[in-house]
């Protein structure tokens, strides 16, 4: 009976750090399949198609209520603490979205500097890109806002903020996903970012918020 309780606990200790190594790879492997044959058709068909751009800029600009949300629910959750008032569910909930948020875009921005991906068109202090000058590909350590396409920021501070609801209220799933949707589908329509940035975003996204989730939720349980 004990050496089956202590597989159990092994099974239960290494059971997420196993999914999230497969998750990882997962995400490699669909990266570099969309690097290799996704991301220039996509960027070209979105030119050569896509006209007008308005519908696209404005579901991309889901993300920007986000951070105007994770902002509002800090002060709110600051407040709280400097009147030395215990936060309800909600604000539990709200303040791990806020660590998620900042966290993320920290990492992310870290990300963008490692990679030095060029944009898919020029749209940044006159930046290069796939569309103007042929220009595709990564160039590690770079810098400069002309070399910040992967991950993409807007998903992953999303992906941040949902996970954590995700696991949170778990009935108003479909919203969540048509949310992430909306931003994923708003970024390549209006190519500021290739798919492959979209990829990568996601699984840092998701893993910042889950992290977030399971450190509050210890906390929490203590």
């Amino acid at each position: 009976m004990h050496e089956q309780t202590k597989l159990i606990s092994a099974e239960q200790r290494y059971g997420r750090l196993r999914n999230w190594c497969v998750g990882l790879a997962i995400t490699i492997v669909g990266v570099i399949a969309s690097y290799l044959w996704l991301d220039q058709p996509i960027a070209f068909f979105v030119h050569r198609n896509v006209t007008d751009k308005t519908i696209f800029v404005l579901l991309q600009r889901v993300s920007i209520a986000f951070l105007l949300l994770s902002l509002l629910v800090l002060a709110w959750c600051g407040l709280w603490a400097l009147m030395d008032r215990p936060f309800s569910r909600v604000q539990s909930v709200g303040f791990a979205c806020s660590l998620s948020f900042i966290a993320t875009n920290f990492i992310n921005n870290q990300l963008k500097y490692a990679f030095g991906r060029t944009w898919p068109d020029t749209w940044i202090e006159n930046n290069p890109s796939l569309i103007r000058n042929g220009v595709f590909g990564f160039n590690p350590f770079h810098g400069g806002p002309g070399f910040a396409s992967f991950p993409s920021g807007h998903v992953a501070a999303v992906c941040a903020v949902i996970t954590v609801l995700w696991w949170s209220y778990t009935s108003l799933r479909p919203i969540y996903l048509a949310c992430v949707a909306a931003v994923a589908i708003g970024l390549v329509g209006a190519n500021y970012h290739f798919l492959s940035d979209i990829l990568s975003a996601i699984f840092v996204g998701v893993s910042a918020g889950y992290i977030t989730t399971k450190i509050s939720t210890s906390n929490m349980e203590s």
